[in-house]
């Protein structure tokens, strides 16, 4: 592990106090006594018969890591998924009173990862759709301090099991979210994701149906460096109980997205729709005044110009909401800043307590 990945990986330790200075100078002694913990979290509802099958793929050993534990996150599942974890030997269980679905679960999980140290987190699902060999790939960029956040690329085109419906569903919406969003992440879906440990500290999960797209645009308004690398897939154990049908999936997808994006884009968003609602009132009043002064006569078009009046009063008020929202949207910063802030300083003490002393 090299010390300028592990500056990146802990922010926190170059903080420009005379003694950090100092220890920068000698090389960060404190980071070269820091040792790196992963966390592989997956969540699971039911998930009795793949569960063991998804522990049993995973890596013991990576190198650059000095430890790894697992993480399983019970979302009140109804089957014995519990026990089977336990049987397992998982080291941390996070069992949910009853279903919160996936979303609460992704970041209840995260939460609980943040608590016992981890420096970089996995999320993976339980049903062994994606090949724990690659997790190795997938932390690389992080510990090398290349990238915050990993996205594993399932290579879509690929999987034989998805049908062509999907896989073209998956590409209009991949290229969708690397438009509006920015980024460079083809499969924008992927469940399979590297987090450090400053990165996780940012995320704030609202959606209820999936974290995938919010976290990205999330994460990217906070300006972390997002980057996906090619992995494989496993054999399908079971259909996917995220994507009922491709129509509920894409209408729950799509919402999840807009509402992230105005969220976090709401003057841009609100200022658009203003414009779009005002063209129509802006052209009819143009006609007026064509048929006032070029024709020589206004009468009979002014019912129209009252709809063109009333169309430009709507947009102006759209775009008024839309400077009121990004007021808001500050406020939601500093928040968030808040947050971050006391979560950074909560798990940087639990992971120097975990760390040998000098």
């Amino acid at each position: 592990m090299s010390i300028l990945a592990n500056r990146h990986l802990f922010p926190e330790k170059t903080a420009c106090s005379g003694t950090a200075r100092s220890d920068q100078k000698d090389g960060t002694k404190a980071d070269r006594n820091h040792r790196i913990k992963l966390v592989i979290q997956i969540p699971c509802y039911n998930e009795e018969a793949s569960l063991p099958i998804t522990l049993a793929d995973l890596p013991e050993q990576i190198e650059g890591v000095d430890r790894i534990e697992t993480l399983v996150i019970d979302d009140g599942s109804e089957d014995r998924t519990l026990k089977v974890a336990e049987s397992m030997g998982v080291d941390h269980i996070l069992p949910l009173k009853y279903n919160r679905g996936l979303a609460y679960a992704f970041s209840a999980g995260i939460e609980k990862c943040l608590q016992e140290g981890a420096d970089i987190i996995v999320n993976t699902d339980a049903d062994n759709q994606y090949k724990g060999s690659d997790i190795q790939k997938l932390i690389r960029p992080i510990l090398n301090g290349k990238a915050d956040v990993v996205i594993g690329d399932r290579q879509i085109n690929r999987i034989s099991h998805f049908s062509w419906a999907k896989k073209r569903m998956l590409n209009t919406g991949g290229w969708l979210v690397r438009r509006l969003v920015g980024i460079e992440v083809r499969d924008v879906v992927s469940g399979f994701r590297a987090y450090s440990r400053d990165a996780a500290s940012r995320l704030n999960v609202l959606s209820e149906y999936s974290y995938t797209l919010e976290n990205l645009i999330q994460l990217k308004q906070h300006k972390f460096r997002i980057i996906s690398v090619p992995i494989g897939t496993n054999e399908k154990l079971r259909e996917s109980r995220l994507i009922r049908s491709l129509r509920s999936y894409v209408a729950s997808q799509v919402s999840t997205l807009l509402r992230a994006y105005t969220a976090y884009k709401p003057l841009k968003v609100f200022f658009l729709l203003g414009l779009f609602v005002m063209a129509p009132g802006l052209a009819g009043v143009i006609r007026y005044l064509y048929y006032f002064f070029w024709v020589g006569t206004g009468k009979g078009h002014v019912q129209s110009l009252v709809f063109s009046v009333m169309f430009i009063n709507v947009g102006f008020l759209i775009v008024i909401f839309g400077i009121l929202a990004d007021l808001i949207d500050n406020n939601r910063k500093l928040v968030e800043k808040i947050l971050y802030l006391q979560k950074k300083k909560e798990y940087s003490e639990i992971s120097d307590r975990e760390s040998p002393s000098s």
